[in-house]
């Protein structure tokens, strides 16, 4: 069978979601999942689109050993450049150079003639080539791009050095049918002594990013594009764990394999779902809480007779299982240590003498510690140990009127200053949050509060995700919470979403 490579694009195209912003230690764990996952190559972020961005693309690239770490880049030597500077340390680094082609781009945004269009990809994609031996080229807004032209543009690609192109439905504008075909167009007019790896990138404005992906492979696309949990700007992404599992399920069919580690993919899915506090549905394919689940008595009756009736794709399969953990209050560093290399982490002695601080205090309230409790115990120590506030205290206390108050304390870590302000609300989260509110003096619109517990039973972890906005801009900004207790938890929360929402107000001083 021929292998299909996957390229994850959660860390720059994901992090264009409204209100997601991964800081770098954040996209270096998640870099190291996804190697885990079994992804092939990974667009580390877009180096020249700020410090931040670079210092992440060169962390990761100094982190990772098996999977290619790309950087994205225009068509503009600078870029190229950074790219190159961030990248000369990973064991395996590619470029990938982009250049709008469809007429409305060419027109309003480049302000460009076809002509200067493909002598700017000649000479960019040759200056690339001359840095790097994996040269990737993507013609921005491919579906909407004229056939011939679109021809001219990826041969001139080629000819250049390219041998790698990626086919973008940039808007999600094409369907199945048509994507397919245009691979199979480009695949069949395209010349070149070497071989090309086409790529697909979609995304899912008309709810048919993992069809069109899977149309292109039907047509010759050996290379495919997403993010986890379908996350990313508009509507998302193709999500690549819908295309690992259907190319895994149904291989009678398409007759190709993949390097992805199937039972990796929902600690994948949550780890990627914490850190960038946006939600995974209910019902989201794959890996959503009732993907596995049946309520109509027809459907339970032929499951508990023989899952195959209605299940295609068994839970473990993916990494879903109930896998519980015997650690509890009287287990030994030792032990705590080898599970938690077990579950993939490389911690430093001061990381682990804090994660080990932390699950002792848990073990003393919970009657036994998951998996899962061990991987939010993590995500949860990343984040704080990365903020540049940190939750000090909540206190809350019963109003007669009928009304809550809180007391909260909240320590700045550039300050290095605790500062408490007490408020109160209709309840005690909204107390919680208009204390918040006066540390951070802002006033923002609290659009999003959803809670979930990390396990079954009533010592679960709480973990609260929260999405604040502008008033006036209306940008999201995005929180995620993690704690023994629901109010601490969605302190937490509002803590991370502000801390996003004060950088913002900052940037626009």
């Amino acid at each position: 069978m021929e292998n299909i490579q996957f390229f994850d694009t959660t860390l720059r195209d994901g992090e264009q979601t409204p209100g997601v912003n991964f800081n770098t230690k954040e996209k270096v764990q998640i870099a190291k999942q996804l190697e885990k996952w079994g992804i092939d190559t990974i667009e580390a972020g877009f180096p020249i689109a700020s410090d931040g961005d670079f210092e992440a693309v060169k962390a990761i690239a100094e982190n990772v050993e098996k999977m290619t770490v790309a950087g994205l880049a225009r068509c503009q030597k600078a870029d190229i450049d950074r790219a190159y500077e961030a990248l000369q340390h990973a064991c395996y680094p590619q470029i990938h150079v982009f250049l709008a082609t469809s007429p409305v781009h060419m027109e309003y945004k480049l302000k460009m003639s076809p002509d200067e269009v493909l002598a700017s990809i000649k000479e960019h994609v040759s200056y690339a080539k001359t840095k790097f031996d994996k040269v990737q080229f993507s013609p921005e807004d491919a579906t909407r791009t004229e056939k011939q032209f679109l021809l001219k543009a990826v041969q001139t690609a080629i000819d250049a050095g390219a041998t790698i192109i990626n086919v973008p439905d940039t808007v999600g504008y094409s369907n199945p049918t048509e994507y397919g075909a245009l691979f199979k167009f480009l695949i069949e007019n395209i010349q070149s002594k070497e071989e090309i790896i086409f790529s697909s990138h979609c995304h899912d404005d008309l709810g048919m990013a993992t069809a069109n992906a899977l149309a292109a492979i039907e047509n010759g696309a050996r290379r495919v594009e997403g993010t986890v949990n379908g996350i990313g700007e508009r509507a998302g992404n193709t999500a690549l764990e819908e295309v690992a599992l259907a190319l895994y399920i149904r291989k009678d069919f398409y007759q190709v394999q993949s390097n992805i580690t199937l039972n990796e993919t929902k600690r994948t899915s949550d780890l990627v779902s914490r850190l960038s506090g946006v939600a995974v549905p209910r019902n989201k394919a794959i890996i959503g809480a009732n993907a596995y689940a049946h309520e109509s008595g027809i459907h339970q009756d032929g499951v508990l007779k023989n899952p195959d009736t209605y299940e295609i794709i068994t839970p473990s399969l993916v990494g879903v299982n109930e896998n519980s953990l015997p650690l509890g209050k009287l287990s030994g560093r030792h032990a705590f240590t080898k599970k938690m290399e077990a579950l993939g982490y490389q911690l430093t002695e001061g990381e682990l003498k804090a994660a080990f601080k932390r699950f002792k205090s848990l073990a003393d309230k919970k009657k036994q510690v998951t998996e899962d409790d061990l991987i939010a115990l993590m995500v949860g120590q990343t984040q704080e140990c990365s903020e540049d506030y940190r939750l000090e205290r909540v206190q809350l206390q019963y109003v007669s009127d009928g009304s809550q108050g809180a007391i909260v304390s909240i320590h700045s870590g550039e300050a290095e200053a605790v500062k408490t302000e007490s408020a109160i609300g209709s309840g005690s989260i909204q107390a919680i949050y208009n204390s918040i509110d006066k540390i951070f003096e802002q006033r923002p619109a609290l659009e999003e509060y959803y809670i979930k517990a990390i396990t079954g039973g009533e010592d679960a972890q709480a973990e609260v995700h929260v999405t604040l906005s502008d008033r006036q801009t209306k940008k999201k900004f995005n929180g995620i919470g993690i704690d023994f207790d629901v109010l601490e938890a969605s302190a937490k929360a509002y803590v991370k979403a502000s801390e996003q929402f004060q950088k913002e107000m900052g940037k626009n001083k």
